[in-house]
């Protein structure tokens, strides 16, 4: 009698199997919904990351056109007009530009077509320090937004200046006006 009584204490009873079922389907259900949310997110990063890319992308490209407009010999006087972004020749040609984006010459880029970018050029009231437009040294300030639907926006600044720039001056003055 004493072997057939260890024999029924060695098993496991109904109810401790259903608790230990409950605990360890709860346990899976946590672990579940954590893979759940970290998949439903896991592109979030490489989006901000892209729309981040595209921003350095434009903002490089304004950099690096001439500070005044070679076709007027002004800095940011107002719209231009019929100019086509291929045919963008100064840094104030890109204000107001809001577009999907493209390459500098106008070709919309394949796997993008869900951003949009934005661009300002602001002049007046700008100033880098003691820095400002009445100054000898002319500065802009420009502001690249790229924005997707149901993400953060990605704004990148930066300022340019231009150093003894009067081009409705002398020869001299005018000759000035280039791009640091």
């Amino acid at each position: 009698m004493c072997t057939n009584r260890a024999r029924k204490e060695l098993g496991v009873s109904l109810l401790e199997l259903v608790f230990a079922i409950a605990i360890v389907g709860i346990a899976l259900g946590g672990a579940v919904s954590v893979f759940v949310v970290t998949t439903q997110h896991s592109a979030d990063p490489m989006a901000q990351e892209q729309a981040q890319l595209v921003a350095e992308a434009y903002l490089d490209e304004i950099l690096l056109k001439k500070f005044y407009d070679p076709d007027t010999n002004t800095v940011c006087t107002g719209t231009t007009g019929g100019e086509t972004r291929a045919t963008y020749d100064n840094v104030c040609d890109y204000n107001g530009l809001s577009e999907q984006p493209t390459n500098q010459f106008g070709t919309a880029i394949t796997g993008l077509s869900s951003y949009n970018v934005a661009v300002s050029v602001v002049n007046a009231g700008v100033s880098l320090g003691t820095i400002n437009n009445t100054s000898a040294i002319r500065v802009l300030r420009i502001d690249v937004t790229v924005s997707l639907q149901g993400a953060p926006a990605v704004v990148l600044s930066a300022y340019r200046t231009n150093y003894a720039c009067n081009p409705t001056g002398t020869a001299a003055q005018q000759a000035e006006c280039v791009p640091l």
